[in-house]
């Protein structure tokens, strides 16, 4: 179905997913208006059942303009409704893989942001001073005080939520660690993560790194220090929309360097298992997901969007074609990825 343009998307810039869908569309050069959350304008727009950042209003099928939100889906509909300078790789088994690496950012990677800003004083304090200001500047000190503290206060109580605790922040930081590592020698090797264009997933990775490379203090500066490139990929990733691609950008399946399977092995040693030991736990109705991650124990609360998000991983590897799951298959065998498709 077509859309009316420009799109209307209302965001906030510490959001990273907000971050991945305003670059997306810049590369994509959709038209897009961009409405800052809490803003005057934002207070006319009607709110999603869940409020979640980015939302766009969109018409439904009967022409009504509602609030969608899912930064995934979206991208999926953008692709149907515009033609041009497509994000999803033609090869069904790498379009397959970008929507797991895709997935790997959006929920594990939002892990590490999220704990990073809220675990450590130093990220917390500049985080609570800083986010209420992106939408207040014209008020006072003494008026913007309750407000910070109320956010500060807000987000720390929700670090439990996505898993951060006094048991698994060394896990979410080891995680990031090697994340740095297996990136920058894939950006040695291809710009992009599936040849010299951008899929779905760079968008995704360049979200959560506008928060983990550009504004946090602590994994800012680990960023700067051990992967540099990683770093300036990102700002780069701001504004693609004076980059030119053809077809020819996207890189082949038996052409991809050894590098991104180095990344899988990352989404196979740490999202994998949470994956698999989060659908258990929901299952079986269980109030905790305990599990080993990495080699150390993982303990946090049941997470039903993300036993939602391995049902789609599944969904869509089933609706491979044989050829197309060989490949995939071949691709994935010793990463530890294997695991969520047997």
């Amino acid at each position: 179905m077509a859309l009316p343009t420009p799109l209307q998307m209302m965001g906030a810039p510490g959001s990273p997913y907000s971050r991945k869908l305003r670059s997306l569309l810049r590369f994509r050069r959709i038209p897009y208006v961009f409405i800052l959350q809490n803003s005057f304008e934002a207070e006319k727009l009607p709110g999603a059942k869940v409020p979640l950042l980015p939302t766009f209003y969109l018409p439904d099928e009967g022409g009504e303009i509602v609030p969608v939100t899912d930064s995934t889906p979206l991208i999926r509909r953008f692709e149907q409704a515009f033609e041009d300078r497509s994000v999803i790789p033609p090869d069904p088994a790498l379009a397959f893989l970008d929507e797991l690496l895709e997935d790997y950012a959006d929920e594990w990677l939002t892990k590490c942001m999220f704990h990073y800003r809220w675990y450590h004083e130093a990220d917390a304090t500049k985080a609570r001073r800083i986010l209420p200001h992106w939408a207040m500047t014209d008020v006072s000190d003494e008026r913007i005080a309750p407000v910070q503290k109320m956010i500060g206060d807000r987000q720390i109580g929700r670090l439990g939520v996505v898993g951060s605790n006094e048991v698994t922040a060394e896990v979410i930081e080891e995680s990031y660690r090697r994340f740095l590592a297996a990136f920058d020698v894939q950006l040695q090797n291809s710009r992009f993560l599936f040849g010299r264009r951008p899929a779905s997933s760079d968008f995704a990775l360049m979200g959560q790194l506008t928060c983990l490379a550009l504004f946090d203090p602590t994994p800012s500066v680990l960023t700067a220090e051990r992967a540099p490139r990683v770093y300036g990929w990102t700002e780069v990733m701001e504004d693609l929309s004076g980059m030119e691609v053809d077809q020819d950008d996207w890189a082949s399946a038996n052409g991809l360097p050894d590098s991104l399977r180095g990344l899988l092995v990352e989404v196979g040693r740490f999202h994998a298992p949470f994956l698999l030991a989060n659908a258990d736990a929901l299952a079986r109705g269980a109030d905790q997901v305990e599990t080993e991650i990495a080699g150390r124990p993982w303990v946090q609360k049941p997470f039903p969007y993300q036993g939602k998000c391995l049902a789609w991983l599944r969904d869509s590897f089933a609706k491979l074609s044989p050829d197309a799951r060989a490949t995939v298959d071949g691709l994935l065998e010793g990463t530890g990825c294997e695991a969520l498709f047997r």
